[in-house]
């Protein structure tokens, strides 16, 4: 199924705008109702509906002016375009959270929170079949990663999605070289300045992979995730190892 065969069906891109749309709103009512905020000046302020409702609004204005940044057309997959779309609604949020007054370290806290609610759900949907199919965590990872391999994170290389992923019976490695939610965000920065962007965007996407790796495990154990490297940091590869063999809490300590 190619882009532009999508970007054709308009009925198709409204339902998945839409589903996007939805999830988002449902994840932050519940996170934004839930608890404090910090302005810019230091006051702390909690949000009523109404505010909630304002901070929804103003989105809707904010992710169409990311779009016309994004280039979503020249992505070669529907599934890079999904992800894309999702690096769009995390950066339009924050920057919507700076503009209502709140603070950098509030918004970054709060959006990472809202991600997670989505990024969990999606998890825990797409490795269920896997997790009902199977009691082995190495097996539960890798029919997981595998799938996700083929959707959303389709790896045509540059400007899609780049990864070289292989496995042995513990493990599962995906090396990203070129990841297009990170490049879209380096675009909206190039492009518009330098608003804390690029740490929003680490603390949301590239922190979720260590407690969803759990997620995916489901054997009641953490640090099923390892990673030295990631690319929105300036390294050259997000070196991901997915572990069903955990370390003790001793050595990863030792491993950073």
């Amino acid at each position: 199924m190619s882009v532009k065969w999508v970007l054709r069906n308009k009925t198709l891109w409204r339902i998945i705008r839409s589903l996007m749309r939805w999830a988002l709103s449902r994840s932050a009512r519940k996170i934004l109702l839930s608890r404090g905020l910090g302005l810019s000046d230091g006051t702390p302020r909690r949000w009523f509906q109404k505010d909630v409702n304002g901070f929804l609004n103003t989105l809707d204005n904010e992710v169409q002016f990311q779009r016309s940044i994004a280039d979503l057309e020249t992505l070669p997959n529907i599934g890079n375009r999904i992800m894309v779309e999702f690096a769009i609604y995390t950066a339009a949020s924050y920057r919507v959270m700076i503009k209502l007054g709140i603070s950098k370290v509030s918004a970054r806290q709060t959006i990472s929170d809202i991600g997670w609610d989505v990024y969990a759900s999606l998890m825990r949907l797409s490795s269920l079949p896997f997790r009902l199919a199977t009691r082995d965590p190495a097996k539960r990872l890798r029919w997981t990663i595998q799938a996700l391999l083929r959707f959303p994170f389709t790896a045509p290389g540059a400007p899609g999605y780049a990864v070289k992923h292989w496995s042995d019976d513990q493990n599962i490695y995906t090396h990203f070289t070129h990841c297009p939610p990170q490049s879209f965000v380096r675009k909206l920065v190039q492009e518009t300045g330098d608003q804390g962007d690029m740490d929003a965007f680490y603390d949301s996407w590239c922190l979720y992979d260590t407690p969803g790796s759990d997620v995916i495990a489901n054997d009641g154990q953490r640090g099923h995730y390892r990673r030295k490297q990631t690319l929105s940091r300036g390294d050259p590869v997000c070196d991901m190892c997915w572990a069903a063999q955990i370390d003790p809490p001793d050595r990863r300590v030792a491993n950073g």
